[in-house]
């Protein structure tokens, strides 16, 4: 088992497309900061419903590009260090392509199972067409229908974050599950940071998801890898963090100074 630095330092290069996934809970914090610390650059990042990491990470100058559906601050805002980059280029401008959620979880899925594009039912009456040229229309060739298409999301690195991993290297996730099993079959290397290592998973809820150890580059112990979110069975979401998230964000000086004490 690796440390999170040398997995992050192994698996994830300067120009890679990167998926942070996690949904509500299990948002992979420790990893995204970990690549801020090592100043990897020039990345393509990849989510649904990006909130305050990638807001961190956009901030800290990692991101070239936002592959994405809904960004925001859950209960509180808009994310002030996306939007100071897409309006006013700092650090550096930022390439955004907006999605549906459903769009992000069928081109996830279409990844995930090797297939080039995703065709769906999606995008009539919505005007992100006219905005995003990655969104295409098909004509099914069996009952003639107008169909979205959009391409296959197949980062190079997905990382993920969960509860448990056996000692095989097979991953838990339990509780809420959004696109993580889909990223990580999508994705070239898959990164997991994980709560505690078992000798083997006990009984557990109906929604949980086991990755099979082949489907994992590196699986990292990594407790209270997801704070500010939570970890469904180990500790609740600091909602304290979030809104407070606000006030430090909004200014540049003040993110910089978060960034240093917290993050560097």
């Amino acid at each position: 088992m690796l440390r999170l630095d040398e997995a992050i330092a192994r698996f994830v290069k300067p120009g890679d497309s990167v998926a942070l996934e996690g949904f509500t809970h299990l948002i992979p914090f420790a990893a995204g900061h970990e690549i801020i610390r090592q100043g990897i650059r020039d990345l393509t990042l990849i989510r649904m419903t990006p909130d305050l990491l990638y807001d961190q990470m956009i901030g800290a100058g990692c991101a070239r590009k936002l592959i994405f559906s809904w960004g925001g601050n859950p209960g509180v805002g808009s994310l002030p260090r996306f939007r100071d980059a897409v309006e006013r280029g700092w650090p550096h401008p930022l390439e955004i392509e907006e999605h549906s959620h459903a769009a992000m979880a069928h081109a996830y899925a279409a990844g995930a199972a090797g297939l080039p594009c995703a065709v769906f039912r999606g995008y009539l009456g919505s005007d992100l067409p006219r905005v995003n040229p990655a969104i295409r229309t098909v004509t099914c060739p069996f009952t003639g229908e107008t169909l979205a298409s959009v391409r296959a999301l197949r980062p190079d690195v997905a990382v993920i974050h969960a509860q448990q991993a056996d000692r095989d290297g097979n991953v838990l996730i339990d509780g809420i599950v959004g696109v993580q099993k889909e990223a990580a079959l999508a994705a070239s290397r898959t990164i997991v940071t994980v709560e505690e290592t078992v000798d083997r998973f006990a009984a557990h809820g109906r929604s949980a998801v086991v990755l099979p150890s082949w489907t994992i580059a590196a699986v990292v112990e990594v407790p209270g890898g997801a704070r500010p979110s939570y970890a469904h069975g180990y500790y609740g979401r600091d909602n304290a963090y979030y809104a407070e998230w606000e006030a430090i964000s909004k200014d540049r000086g003040a993110f910089e100074a978060w960034l240093a004490e917290h993050v560097l």
